[in-house]
């Protein structure tokens, strides 16, 4: 009796400790969870390797980026659009990028709508695009020579200023501000974009000895505010025209910036944070991402946190938890700079364990919802230690991104599925698009090991399948190395808004 005793006692002790392991491993590899890359586009930082690259080397180049944080269990990316009045797609408000095809204004040869391929490729496996766009930077240096004859620099000169080696619209003019918003507005109309993305520059940041000279403008427009405020109502304007008019078009586009780290610091603010920063959003940039939260004019915000856990002047620890404690209305993200590891002289980040411990650290905040890197290349064959680490712990399975902050709702049809078979290599089935709902994807879950199927669980995550545009039946094969020696899958619709629908069971056994 002692003996049957003793095992039952060990049998529950046992059961416990796979419950408890389960559960700790579902906290630490959470099911929802933004987890992004920037690829930068401006002067070649990610992609395109060179603006002289021939089309096919662009596509595989891309492809490779996508496939490669794909297999890190990445769920989106950033990607760069427009970075100095340029575009990356055809359109009469900007000229074709230098940086995609080496002279500005010069179309793709052989033609394509890159914006458009690099969108259906990105939704095709599974990522969420955030089509990025750098507003108020016209160029990268004073060279004019480079820029095409429709450029806004010579189209409408009156809109520039120049600034430490830069021109730069004026965010002051009206003129330029809706010209900004037209810019955004086509975007948004013309692409199946999930956000439009805007980063940390607005007003540029200070240069020692060099005045931007709004002069003119702060005589005509200002009011009577002080010059700082001026701009920085300029700044919450043209962010609140942005947000009203992308719900206008498309309410399940997000709109997402990624301010620099700091808002104030402490010093100068007692609602700052604890830090030593050059710089601030409010001081330097003008641009109050409190004011965007408070006035829900955003989704998300990605601070740029882009120091080391224990940085003396802007530590990453410290920011994290005053953006939490700060955040109101949005989701918020961090940004991490990936691009800083075993190249800073901040030797915290030869320690291959630094990106780890904050992603780690960003999952202790409950209101902070995910990630973001700098940049693409970071770790496209580099720094492989560190993808190592991500991929055996913090990432090591998928996730989904979160719901467009506000949005959630309830998807009101659940799949339907014919067509089932099954053979020795894999198992198959057709999926219907619903005839009164709108979907982007259909996922399927199911247990790669003896455990019951929980679509809960981000381990089950087999796949994330896009419907295309023609929304028509999608055929699912599952290899039989996925499902095990399971007879049974799970499988649900995600909406445009990142909502999923209840679960419909599909069941090989015929």
């Amino acid at each position: 009796m002692k003996n049957h005793k003793h095992t039952l006692l060990l049998l529950a002790f046992l059961l416990l400790s796979i419950w408890n392991s389960n559960a700790q491993a579902l906290a630490t590899n959470p099911k929802n969870e933004f987890r992004a890359v920037w690829i930068a586009t401006v002067v070649n930082i990610d992609w395109p390797k060179t603006s002289t690259d021939n089309v096919a080397k662009q596509k595989a180049d891309y492809i490779e980026i996508l496939d490669t944080y794909k297999k890190l269990n990445y769920n989106a990316v950033i990607v760069q659009i427009r970075s100095v009045g340029d575009a990356f797609y055809p359109t009469k408000l900007a000229p074709w990028s230098r940086f995609l095809t080496g002279k500005e204004g010069q179309a793709p040869k052989p033609y394509f709508d890159t914006l458009a391929w690099m969108i259906a490729e990105t939704h095709a496996r599974g990522f969420e695009f955030h089509a990025w766009l750098n507003p108020y930077r016209a160029t990268m240096d004073y060279n004019t020579s480079l820029l095409s004859p429709e450029h806004d620099y010579f189209k409408h000169p009156e809109w520039m200023i120049k600034y430490g080696g830069k021109y730069y619209y004026n965010p002051a003019l009206p003129e330029v501000q809706n010209h900004l918003l037209k810019v955004v507005e086509e975007v948004v109309q013309n692409y199946d974009i999930d956000a439009i993305h805007f980063d940390d520059y607005f007003y540029p940041y200070r240069i020692k000895g060099e005045l931007f000279d709004d002069t003119a403008s702060f005589s005509t427009y200002g009011n009577g505010m002080s010059i700082a405020d001026w701009r920085r109502s300029n700044v919450n304007t043209f962010v609140k025209e942005v947000s009203v008019s992308i719900k206008n078009i498309k309410p399940w586009v997000q709109f997402g910036i990624s301010p620099f780290g700091v808002w104030r610091n402490k010093s100068v603010d007692p609602r700052g944070s604890e830090t030593e920063a050059g710089q601030t959003n409010y001081d330097d940039l003008f641009a109050d991402p409190l004011a965007w939260m408070e006035n829900k004019w955003i989704d998300y915000l990605v601070p740029q946190l882009y120091w080391s856990m224990d940085h003396p002047k802007a530590s990453y620890s410290k920011l994290l938890r005053w953006w939490s404690e700060n955040s109101t209305n949005t989701a918020i993200y961090i940004g991490n700079g990936t691009y800083k590891i075993n190249t800073d002289s901040d030797k915290r980040w030869n320690n291959p364990n630094e990106i780890p411990n904050q992603i780690d650290i960003t999952r202790s905040y409950k209101n902070v919802q995910g990630n973001a890197f700098f940049s693409a290349k970071s770790f496209l064959n580099r720094n492989q230690s560190v993808t190592k680490l991500l991929l055996e712990n913090q990432y090591k399975y998928p996730a989904l991104p979160n719901v467009v902050p506000n949005l959630i709702r309830k998807v009101a049809e659940v799949p339907t599925v014919n067509s089932i078979a099954k053979n020795a290599l894999s198992s198959r089935f057709n999926v219907n698009y619903p005839l009164n709902s709108s979907v982007r994807y259909v996922m399927i879950y199911g247990p790669t090991t003896q455990t019951a199927l929980d679509i809960n669980d981000p381990s089950q995550i087999i796949d994330k399948i896009a419907f295309n545009d023609k929304k028509e039946a999608l055929e699912i094969v599952i290899p039989s190395y996925k499902l095990d020696k399971s007879n049974t899958c799970a499988i649900t619709f995600i909406d445009f808004y990142g909502n999923e629908s209840e679960a419909t069971l599909v069941n090989f056994t015929l």
